[in-house]
C-alpha cells in the first residue's frame, strides 16, 4: 500500500512527495498503448474518401451499436466527471448528487428528439447542429450564433480534461517537484500526441480508444466500491457517519456548515433546476451531438440512448468516492486546498501502487477521449458555419477537412494555454459558464426539430437575451473564496428562491422568444425558406440507401 489513514490526514499532498515510479510507469504504459491505437484508427472502418469532412469528422457516419455505446459513454463521462463529481460530494455533500438524477433524466429526454436530428442530418448531409439550424430557418446569423456558442462552451470543457490529468500527476508526485516547465511538460506531451493522432485519424481515434477507456473506468469503479471500504475501519457505515460529521461541522470562515448528506433547507429548487437544466444542456454540446451523427442507423441511436443508462448507475458509485475520501480523513488542507485531488489521493492511499497506476490511467485516458471528440466538434463548427458560410463559400470537401484538422489543433492547444495560464478555479468557473451559454441554444435546435412556428429573428433575440443575462448573473456571483463566478445558482428575480442560472436564463430566453415571435408575425417579417421536409425527420438510412459520399460545400 502507499500510505495510512493517519499519514494522509496530517501531511499535505505534495509536500516533499517523491515521484511514485510504479504508478507513473503504469500510466505511461497505457498512454503509449492508446496512442498507438489512435494512429492505427486512421484506416479502421473507413467507408469513403478520407479527405471528406463527414469521413474525418463523423467517422464516415458508419458506427454501429457497440462502437456508439462506448463512444458516447467515453464522450459524456469524462475524466473531469471522475474527479469533479466526487469532489463536489467531498466538499458539499448532497447537493453534488444532482449529477446522478440529471444523467437519469437526460436519456428519456434526448430519446425523443435526437433520432429526428439524426434523420434530417443524414438526409441533408448536415455535419453540425448549426448546419441544421441554417437549413431549417434559412438564417446564417442564427447558425453563426449556435456555432460560436458551441465553440465557446466547448473550449473550457476541453481545458477541464487537463485538470483531471494534472490532479493525477500531482498525486503521483510530478506536480510538486521541479520547475514549472518540468511540471507542465507531461501535459504538453499528452496533448501533442493527442493532437497528432486526432489530426490523422479524426473521430475514429477516440471511438477506438473509448473501448480501453471505458473498460479501465468500469474496472476501477468496481474495485474501488468493493475494496476501499475494507480499508476504512467500520466500512460503509463509518463512511456515511464520517461524511455527516465532517460536513455538518461549522466552518469558522463562513459561519456555516460545509453541507450535509441530505439536502439542506432551501436547496430543493437549486438541486432540481441543476438536474433538469444540466439534462437539457448535455446534448446541446456539439461533442455530444457528434457521437449521435456518427452512427449508421436511426435505430442505433435509439438503442444506445436506452442502454446508456448503465453509465448513470456507475456515476452514482463514483459520487460515493467523495464520502470515502472524507472517511479516509482527507481534508481540504491535506489536499493543498484543492478538492479536485480527493479521488486521486484516495486511490493513491487505498490501492497498491500498480493498481493506483491503472486507476490514474483510467482518469488520464478518460480525459483524452472526450478532449479529442470536443476538439473535432468545435473544429467542425468553425469549418462549416464560419469558414464556409462567411469566408470561403466555394470551399471543396477536401479544403473543409483540412481547415477542420487545423482548427482542431488550434482548439486543443488553445485549451492547453487556457488551463496553464489560469488556476483550476478559473477553468472550472468558465466551464460552469459554458453550461449556462449552451442551454440557450435549446430552442433553436430542439424546437426546430418539430416546428417552424418560431421566427428565426425571434429565436436569435431569445438566444441573445439568455446569453447576456446568464453571463452577467454568473459573473456577479461571489463566494468566500471567489469574487466572480462563485456559484452555479442565483436568486430568481423578484423571489427569495435560488435556482440554476442556466434555467432562469432559459426562461428569459423563452419569454423574449414568445413576445418577439408574436410581433414579427404580426408585421409579417420574412421567415425565409425551409430546406427540409416533414419526411426528412423520419428518414432511415437502412431503407433509403447509402450515405452520401461527400458533404455539399454550401448547404
Amino acid at each position: 500500500m502507499t500510505g495510512t489513514v493517519a499519514h494522509t490526514a496530517t501531511v499535505p499532498l505534495a509536500a516533499g512527495k517523491a515521484v511514485n515510479g510504479t504508478e507513473l510507469g503504469v500510466l505511461i504504459f497505457f498512454f503509449v498503448a492508446v496512442a498507438v491505437l489512435g494512429f492505427l484508427a486512421a484506416r479502421w472502418r473507413r467507408v469513403g474518401d478520407h479527405r471528406h469532412l463527414h469521413e474525418w469528422g463523423l467517422g464516415g457516419r458508419s458506427f454501429g451499436g457497440w462502437v456508439t455505446w462506448f463512444l458516447l459513454g467515453g464522450d459524456l463521462y469524462t475524466a473531469y466527471t471522475f474527479v469533479a463529481v466526487p469532489a463536489a460530494i467531498f466538499a458539499g455533500g448532497a447537493l453534488g448528487f444532482f449529477a446522478v438524477p440529471y444523467t437519469i433524466l437526460v436519456w428519456p429526454m434526448v430519446f425523443i428528439f435526437l433520432p429526428r436530428l439524426w434523420s434530417v442530418s443524414r438526409k441533408h448531409g448536415y455535419v453540425t447542429p448549426a448546419d441544421f439550424v441554417k437549413g431549417r430557418h434559412d438564417s446564417r446569423a442564427l447558425s453563426l450564433a449556435i456555432a460560436v456558442t458551441g465553440i465557446v462552451a466547448t473550449m473550457p470543457y476541453i481545458a477541464l480534461q487537463l485538470i483531471g490529468i494534472r490532479a493525477c500527476l500531482d498525486v503521483i508526485g510530478i506536480g510538486g517537484n521541479g520547475s514549472t516547465w518540468q511540471k507542465d511538460l507531461p501535459l504538453f506531451i499528452a496533448f501533442a500526441v493527442l493532437a497528432a493522432y486526432t489530426y490523422t485519424s479524426g473521430l475514429r481515434a477516440p471511438a477506438l480508444i473509448a473501448f480501453v477507456k471505458d473498460t479501465l473506468i468500469y474496472l476501477t469503479v468496481i474495485v474501488a466500491v468493493i475494496y476501499i471500504p475494507t480499508r476504512i475501519p467500520g466500512g460503509w457505515s463509518h463512511v456515511f457517519d464520517a461524511a455527516q460529521s465532517r460536513l455538518s461541522t461549522v466552518n469558522p470562515k463562513t459561519g456555516k456548515p460545509a453541507g450535509s448528506t441530505l439536502l439542506a433547507k432551501g436547496n430543493s429548487i437549486p438541486y432540481a433546476t441543476l438536474a433538469i437544466g444540466s439534462a437539457m444542456a448535455l446534448f446541446m454540446y456539439p461533442h455530444a451531438q457528434v457521437g449521435v451523427l456518427a452512427t449508421k442507423k436511426r435505430n442505433t441511436v435509439r438503442r444506445n440512448l436506452a442502454a446508456l443508462t448503465a453509465y448513470s448507475l456507475m456515476l452514482g458509485v463514483i459520487a460515493l468516492l467523495g464520502y470515502m475520501a472524507i472517511a479516509a480523513h482527507f481534508t481540504t488542507a491535506t489536499l493543498n486546498g484543492n478538492a479536485q485531488h480527493a479521488v486521486p489521493a484516495l486511490f493513491d492511499w487505498a490501492f497498491p501502487s500498480w493498481f493506483a497506476g491503472v486507476a490514474f490511467a483510467a482518469v488520464a485516458i478518460g480525459a483524452l477521449v472526450p478532449a479529442a471528440i470536443m476538439s473535432i466538434a468545435a473544429a467542425n463548427l468553425f469549418t462549416r458555419n464560419v469558414w464556409v458560410d462567411f469566408v470561403r463559400p466555394q470551399a471543396s470537401p477536401q479544403e473543409q477537412t483540412q481547415v477542420s484538422q487545423i482548427a482542431s489543433l488550434l482548439v486543443k492547444f488553445g485549451a492547453l494555454a487556457f488551463v496553464l495560464g489560469l488556476d483550476a478555479t478559473s477553468a472550472i468557473n468558465f466551464q460552469l459558464l459554458g453550461g449556462v451559454l449552451i442551454l440557450q441554444t435549446f430552442p433553436a435546435i430542439v424546437f426546430g426539430l418539430y416546428t417552424r412556428y418560431f421566427h428565426r429573428w425571434a429565436l436569435l433575440l431569445g438566444w441573445a437575451s439568455g446569453i447576456v443575462y446568464g453571463a452577467l448573473v454568473a459573473w456577479w456571483q461571489s463566494s468566500p473564496t471567489q469574487k466572480h463566478f462563485g456559484s452555479q445558482v442565483a436568486q430568481i428575480p423578484w423571489t427569495h428562491q435560488k435556482a440554476y442560472i442556466a434555467v432562469t436564463a432559459l426562461v428569459l430566453n423563452l419569454v423574449v422568444l414568445l413576445v418577439t415571435n408574436v410581433a414579427l408575425k404580426a408585421i409579417k417579417a420574412p421567415a425565409g425558406t425551409d430546406a427540409t421536409a416533414a419526411d426528412d425527420y423520419e428518414f432511415e438510412e437502412a431503407e433509403q440507401g447509402a450515405a452520401p459520399e461527400s458533404v455539399p460545400a454550401v448547404l
